[in-house]
């Protein structure tokens, strides 16, 4: 069962600034390994360039040291909104879910939890086709010259629905992440062979570094198709979308069975994995703990 406990250890400026400083860094150091995995799965990663330091470094030839932090900024600014709607969600579910007693249980937490961080995706989800488009882009020549440019461009030559292109991608992929999350933590006293309220530091960070990598392996194969679905489409290809042409078509395209090959729902999830240990799985974590130290609040298992 969990309860709520406030930390009254810090005050609310220094919560601000210690969730600010953790999120950034933790994504600014991951970042290059983000890039490699978008470039590898919307294939712009051919050739030669195989893997997390092949990409880095054919990107580095090209563009310079700097695009190696393509799309970061964006990833930075979208965690304050991102946080916000995510705890403030996650609390509705948590006071939906609680029973009569005021208790909540562990798969119903996680279920809130991903119920949040399905809501704040969604609503945020404009900045995250940006940061794709972002890192896709040469930025020698680029197409966009900043985020706001690039939502202005894309509002104005593809329409406001184009900001959410690939958005049931999410909706559909935040099955199986619960589903593995679920099966990762109601295990954790069989792998560690104690109870969970006795785990040491280590643990929770091996616990949250596992979940982490069950959850994008399952989840992968549909960000993948989102990120393809980010992508700008051709001036000639750029109507409304005919019956049978959705997110199920696009999935089942001859585009990855011919182009990309059988198993290419899966490219650069090795390189997706390098960033599991520190930010487990990029924004989504991150942002969530964020909102979790800005309120001084969190959930207690007992």
């Amino acid at each position: 069962m969990a309860t709520w406990r406030r930390d009254g250890r810090l005050t609310g400026s220094q919560r601000l600034l210690c969730a600010g400083l953790a999120g950034t860094l933790s994504l600014s150091l991951t970042a290059p390994l983000e890039l490699a995995t978008v470039l590898a799965q919307v294939g712009v990663v051919r050739g030669r360039a195989r893997g997390p330091w092949g990409a880095g470094l054919r990107v580095w030839r090209a563009e310079g040291p700097r695009a190696l932090w393509k799309g970061n900024a964006v990833s930075c600014l979208r965690l304050f909104p991102c946080s916000a709607v995510q705890l403030a969600a996650y609390r509705k579910f948590v006071v939906l879910f609680t029973d009569d007693l005021g208790h909540i249980s562990q798969w119903r937490s996680i279920m809130a939890g991903s119920l949040a961080g399905m809501v704040s995706t969604i609503v945020t989800y404009p900045t995250d086709l940006i940061k794709t488009r972002l890192i896709v882009q040469n930025m020698l020549e680029p197409s966009y010259r900043g985020i706001l440019h690039a939502f202005s461009t894309i509002y104005q030559q593809e329409g406001f629905l184009a900001l959410y292109r690939g958005v049931s991608l999410t909706i559909l992929g935040a099955l199986p992440f619960s589903a593995g999350s679920l099966l990762v933590y109601m295990n954790l006293e069989k792998i560690w062979n104690g109870p969970r309220d006795r785990f040491s530091l280590l643990q929770n960070f091996a616990n949250v570094c596992l979940a982490a990598a069950v959850t994008q392996t399952l989840s992968f194969p549909f960000d993948t198709v989102k990120r393809k679905m980010q992508l700008p489409l051709p001036v000639t290809s750029r109507r409304p979308p005919q019956r049978g042409q959705g997110t199920l078509a696009f999935i089942a395209c001859p585009y990855f069975s011919e182009t990309d090959g059988k198993n290419q729902n899966k490219p650069g999830i090795i390189n997706s994995k390098g960033p599991v240990v520190p930010d487990s799985p990029a924004e989504k974590v991150t942002a969530f703990e964020m909102g979790r130290c800005l309120s001084g609040i969190g959930p207690a298992f007992s």
